[in-house]
């Protein structure tokens, strides 16, 4: 019997995104019933189209994988991302060759500000503390271990700096901390390095999988002053070079950041020699630790198409992490830090935060020339932009705080007075000096506060 055969082509530039060719349908239909199988055909093709539709438009690329599109670097900026996720949830990207496995990066601040929310030691709540280099981390550090007014406070050995910071009614931590934990990520481990670790460190520590929440925390200071306090921890010796730089499943090489200097410390550096090394990760240190570092390709620089394009997508990672944070405060506004912080946790410190202006980089501007000043500003311009963008978020969410608390005029002058409570302010300044006693470190004033 004599066939014939139908060829249907679906050319639709619609579909051309997400389709490499044109789909070809071929019908072979007998004769005698060609009248009727021209309208299944007909159906079939209108099914097939509808199908591409769908899964074009609805189906997940890691699913589908119909297409090859990457993201487009120029599509970043603070405001507009490629990538749609919620606050308070990682930053995925699909592109290789870096595949990023980001665990549990912590609940949002609108999140925590939800009518029942209450930070829950009881249960699975783990707050972890993202500790930037002489931001004040180790002082706020201590007020976490030392200062909280808790049911179960935390328990630390003399001449250790580990406490044990356990939930009321079990042997778990609620914190993740330098002095609760230890660096167990790596030395002053950054955004990237967390997320992709606290979850499996607790597992292990505690010998158990738990869904846990987590509730991220950090302090950012203005970009200057960091930079110069830096520089002078640097000249008394500090290297931080057991930093692992953990980041896309591997440590950073010795190609990807050379030492900027020989033998075992930089100790003694002028500030044009800090500042002229390429490698220094003092520069805009801020704005590359609270950063998604896979996004950028971690710390392979050839894997972004310029500088400009990296800083802009670092950039914009560090402001999203940061708004997402639970808390975040600034150096130098700690009473307000002190107030957000109880807030936000309800939690209560037994002590008032001192606000002390009279650092050692404070003492050490009066000495930068003009030059040198221009310099640090550019090398830290992403830093500098977001402490602006910090400053202004913070006194956002303490407004709205206040707004809401009937109480605050009386709450905001008593911070750190709890009745039945022997109330002593924290000093900053012996806290400091014992650290600096205990390094070596004896020839400063004591009443000047280099932040740690």
């Amino acid at each position: 019997m004599a066939k014939k055969s139908v060829e249907v082509q679906v050319f639709d530039s619609d579909f051309q995104v997400f389709l490499r060719e044109s789909v070809t349908y071929e019908i072979k239909m007998e004769s005698r019933s060609s009248s009727r199988l021209r309208s299944v055909v007909l159906i079939c093709v209108l099914l097939a189209i509808s199908g591409i539709v769908y899964v074009g438009y609805f189906c997940p690329d890691q699913v589908c994988a119909l297409t090859s599109r990457e993201t487009s670097w120029s599509d970043w900026t603070p405001f507009r991302l490629p990538i749609r996720d919620n606050l308070g949830k990682p930053l995925v990207i699909h592109s290789e060759p870096i595949t990023s496995k980001i665990s549990s990066p912590g609940l949002s601040y609108d999140d925590v500000l939800n009518e029942n929310f209450q930070f829950d030691m009881n249960a699975h709540d783990v707050m972890v503390f993202l500790h930037i280099q002489k931001t004040g981390g180790t002082s706020f550090g201590r007020h976490l271990v030392r200062d909280l007014d808790l049911e179960r406070p935390c328990t630390c050995q003399r001449k250790r700096k580990r406490c044990y910071c356990f939930r009321p009614n079990r042997n778990e931590n609620w914190l993740f901390s330098r002095y609760s934990t230890g660096w167990k990520c790596g030395l002053h481990a950054d955004w990237t390095e967390l997320t992709s670790c606290v979850d499996s460190e607790l597992d292990k520590n505690e010998g158990d999988t738990v869904k846990r929440r987590y509730f991220y925390i950090t302090l950012l200071r203005e970009p200057v002053a960091r930079y110069l306090s830096e520089l002078r921890h640097v000249q008394r010796g500090a290297t931080w070079r057991n930093s692992r730089h953990w980041c896309g499943g591997r440590p950073a090489s010795r190609e990807e950041l050379p030492h900027c200097y020989k033998g075992a410390s930089w100790r003694g550096v002028t500030l044009d020699d800090f500042a002229a090394c390429p490698y220094n990760l003092a520069a805009n240190r801020q704005t590359r630790m609270l950063a998604d570092l896979t996004l950028v390709g971690c710390y392979n620089m050839s894997y972004m198409p310029s500088k400009a394009e990296r800083d802009r997508v670092m950039l914009a990672s560090a402001k999203r992490n940061l708004a997402s944070m639970a808390f975040f405060g600034l150096t130098e506004h700690q009473k307000v830090g002190q107030y957000v912080f109880e807030e936000t946790f309800n939690l209560r410190f037994l002590v008032p935060f001192e606000q002390h202006n009279a650092t050692l980089s404070s003492m050490a501007l009066n000495t930068v020339h003009r030059d040198q000043l221009d310099k640090i500003k550019k090398l830290n311009a992403l830093d500098l932009e977001l402490y602006s963008f910090a400053k202004k978020l913070m006194f956002q969410r303490f407004t709205r705080l206040k707004a809401r608390d009937p109480q605050f005029k009386e709450r905001f002058s008593h911070l750190g007075e709890l009745p039945g409570r022997q109330n002593e302010a924290f000093n900053w300044d012996q806290a400091l000096y014992e650290d600096n006693v205990h390094n070596g470190i004896t020839n400063m004033s004591n009443n000047v506060t280099p932040l740690n």
